[in-house]
């Protein structure tokens, strides 16, 4: 073998590395990976201007405050409700834990249960509102700074807001994607597409929904890869000799260029992911 260099996962740090799998023994190209367990993010208030009434933030990937992509958590407190506001950016929203209603402000409310999925377009007045003991939703803006407005600034980017309940999603399994390489086991891995063009050179966004014991790879594109722990605990690791990093709901991995990304479950997960191109996952010891 290779004179390959093993890593230690170092939390919320980058770790350059030759990736290694336990479903391959190649080696790849030098690799930016990053981790960042939920219990490392680091929280400040997602609207200064209301002080402690503002909902907590914390940036996973990129810096929200700076013109550039971005990917975030928010935390609700108990029965929060904003009053109408906009946002100079488009968001998208998964919901982690709790219940989230995201609408006109005089729509009737509705909760979105974790694994819901919602856009919000720019300059469009809204409400938010969560309810429960923990609410966290990851947020996510294709550029920056993510600021907030009043309705007296709305205005139409031609874009329209959308919300979808866990209950509605679409789920494609092996034996409808060649992504997907399972074996004889189809119902192992599920992919749900949410928008962009998954193949194309563009931004794209997914569901992934693992089972439980599921043990296999995560093989992004040559471009970059964010993943995030929607629900259920993933354990990560670089290589099968090094131990795993338990991964719990919030928490966040990715690499910026063609990584692999030694997954394993004790119970359903689902993770969120966002890339450019075509990602694969196998449970094939010989993936490449």
């Amino acid at each position: 073998m290779a004179n390959f260099r093993i890593c230690r996962l170092l939390a919320g740090t980058t770790i350059r590395c030759l990736a290694l799998c336990g479903f391959a023994c190649s080696a790849w190209a030098e690799t930016s990976h990053r981790l960042l367990p939920v219990s490392e993010a680091k929280w400040t208030p997602l609207n200064p201007a209301r002080g402690d009434a503002s909902p907590q933030a914390a940036d996973l990937w990129g810096d929200r405050s700076q013109n550039e992509a971005t990917g975030f958590l928010v935390k609700f407190r108990d029965g929060f409700s904003s009053p109408p506001h906009i946002h100079n950016v488009t968001y998208r929203g998964v919901v982690v834990s709790g219940l989230v209603h995201n609408d006109d402000p005089d729509a009737e409310t509705m909760w979105m249960p974790p694994g819901s999925f919602w856009t919000q377009p720019a300059g469009e007045s809204h409400i938010t509102s969560a309810k429960g003991e923990e609410n966290i939703a990851y947020i996510e803006i294709q550029e920056g700074p993510y600021l907030v407005h009043p309705t007296d600034q709305a205005f139409d980017n031609g874009e329209r807001p959308m919300n979808v309940s866990s209950a509605n999603i679409v789920w494609l399994n092996a034996s409808e994607l060649t992504r997907l390489d399972t074996g004889s086991n189809p119902e192992t891995v599920s992919i749900a597409f949410l928008w962009g063009d998954p193949s194309g050179d563009q931004p794209s966004g997914a569901m992934l929904k693992l089972s439980e014991g599921f043990e296999g790879g995560l093989l992004g594109n040559d471009s970059w890869l964010h993943a995030v722990v929607i629900q259920g605990k993933l354990n990560y690791r670089l290589d099968p000799e090094s131990p795993s990093q338990e991964l719990k709901p919030g928490s966040y991995f990715g690499a910026d260029s063609k990584a692999k990304h030694c997954l394993s479950t004790e119970s359903q997960t689902l993770l969120y992911i966002r890339s450019i191109g075509r990602f694969e996952v196998s449970t094939d010891r010989d993936f490449e």
